[in-house]
């Protein structure tokens, strides 16, 4: 585990990223890490809250104060549990650059967003300006939908297509797998489960068990008629998954899910949180 863990959660004060703090400071309590609550200032989400304050005289002094509300209530709740400390952060500029600019600049290990900010309209199901982070962060991201809340993991679904990455992230998988003492599905989602699929699937299965040293894991392979990423989709729900997991690689079949319309893709996985891991 990192001695310095550090999480970036970006706050709008929507109800989404207000759902994203509490994965935020949970999972900061396990780590035992340092968490940034992280504000961009932004005019259109500060008009859609005080429409009456036409000249934003008041929009610094309103962040300011709610950015160290939500920090004392962490500090309160999670710092005794684990977390090592709650700072907050406001800058202006651009929300996507000013997010993964920090995240590089700290060298952050995790970023927890919400699916929708503000500004995002319903019919996208993610909004965005998620969808952008997703796709162009070099950092880890955990993605939040709106009305999930956080409980403690039971079974972790992590979906492989078959990397040489996937020896190093599955190491990350146990060691959150371990904080609750959840299951891990390893699973491999084919169009056609032929025997070529098999034989790659108990090879790569061999490699990988010397990487893991944790007794709930399962592996398997299944064979999908509709597209992967549907049949990714009824896995998690028929197994009963608490988060899905992906490898966020090129020329990986994720680039099925993270692709130019990201946003209707991930409205797939919008019952469970999404962590995209990006780096090692």
């Amino acid at each position: 585990m990192e001695n310095n863990f550090k999480i970036i959660c970006p706050i709008d004060f929507s109800e989404c990223s207000l759902n994203a703090i509490e994965f935020a400071s949970r999972l900061g309590e396990q780590y035992k890490a340092d968490l940034i609550l992280f504000h961009v200032l932004d005019l259109d989400d500060y008009r859609m809250m005080f429409p009456n304050d036409r000249k934003f005289n008041d929009q610094n002094e309103f962040v300011t104060l709610k950015m160290e509300e939500l920090q004392k209530t962490i500090q309160a709740e999670s710092i005794p549990k684990g977390l090592k400390s709650c700072e907050t952060v406001i800058q202006e500029g651009n929300i996507v650059s000013s997010i993964l600019d920090f995240g590089e600049l700290i060298k952050s290990n995790l970023l927890v967003i919400g699916t929708e900010g503000m500004n995002s309209l319903r019919h996208n199901i993610v909004g965005s300006k998620a969808s952008q982070i997703v796709e162009k962060s070099n950092i880890d991201v955990l993605v939040v939908p709106r009305r999930v809340f956080f409980k403690a993991p039971k079974k972790l679904i992590y979906a492989s297509d078959y990397q040489e990455e996937d020896k190093l992230a599955i190491q990350k998988v146990v060691e959150m797998a371990r904080f609750y003492d959840a299951e891990i599905d390893f699973v491999h989602m084919s169009s056609h489960q032929k025997s070529i699929d098999k034989a790659l699937h108990f090879t790569m299965v061999d490699e990988i068990k010397p990487f893991v040293n944790y007794d709930k894991i399962n592996f398997y392979l299944k064979s999908v008629r509709v597209d992967l990423a549907s049949g990714l989709e009824n896995y998690l729900q028929k197994s009963k998954g608490d988060m899905l997991i992906t490898l966020s690689k090129k020329k990986s079949f994720f680039d099925l899910i993270f692709a130019t319309r990201l946003s209707k893709k991930m409205a797939y996985f919008i019952n469970r949180p999404l962590w995209v891991i990006k780096s090692f």
